[in-house]
């Protein structure tokens, strides 16, 4: 949990388009019911058992892709979601891949959704999140940030627990 707080103000960059992680919701591994990795190791979930900061890029509800952040030692399993995104750069094309979005902040504010406005596909399912076309940076003067949680969105299983962290009273958190 310790890297899903770290990650809250941090920026992807991919391509001309970057945005400000916002919301994130970790996933704990071989006991958390609803992680990909608690069936173990396939082909789908092998990167999760991998080295840490690499992506883990996966297909959802038959028409989203999904980006996670592999967080633990290689051969544990532990992935983080990114939910929202702050749209910083790039916002021409975001707004071309994501053409029903009518204000900013529907622009990157869940998971598919920021996937869609950064172009990232399961091709980058693997990425090295420092040396790729998808890369995680600092911001070089990071304001102070105030970090709420709670439960995580949209599972059934394990529903209860606080795994998802967001920057407090933004305004690009999902909904």
């Amino acid at each position: 949990m310790q890297v899903a707080r770290e990650c809250l103000g941090k920026v992807i960059v991919h391509g001309s388009t970057a945005g400000r992680i916002v919301e994130v919701e970790a996933y704990l591994g071989l006991d958390d019911l609803a992680a990909h990795s608690s069936r173990g190791i396939t082909e789908r979930t092998r990167v999760i058992f991998g080295p840490p900061g690499h992506a883990y890029v996966y297909f959802i509800y038959g028409m989203y892709d999904c980006l996670n952040f592999v967080t633990e030692q290689d051969r544990t399993p532990g992935a983080l979601l990114i939910r929202a995104l702050e749209p910083l750069s790039g916002l021409a094309v975001m707004q071309r891949r994501r053409p029903k979005a009518r204000r900013l902040e529907d622009f990157a504010s869940g998971p598919g959704k920021l996937t869609l406005a950064l172009g990232i596909t399961r091709k980058l399912n693997g990425a090295n999140l420092v040396e790729s076309p998808i890369t995680v940076r600092r911001l070089r003067d990071e304001p102070p940030i105030e970090i709420a949680e709670g439960p995580r969105i949209g599972i059934t299983k394990c529903a209860d627990l606080p795994l998802r962290f967001w920057i407090a009273g933004n305004r690009f958190v999902s909904r």
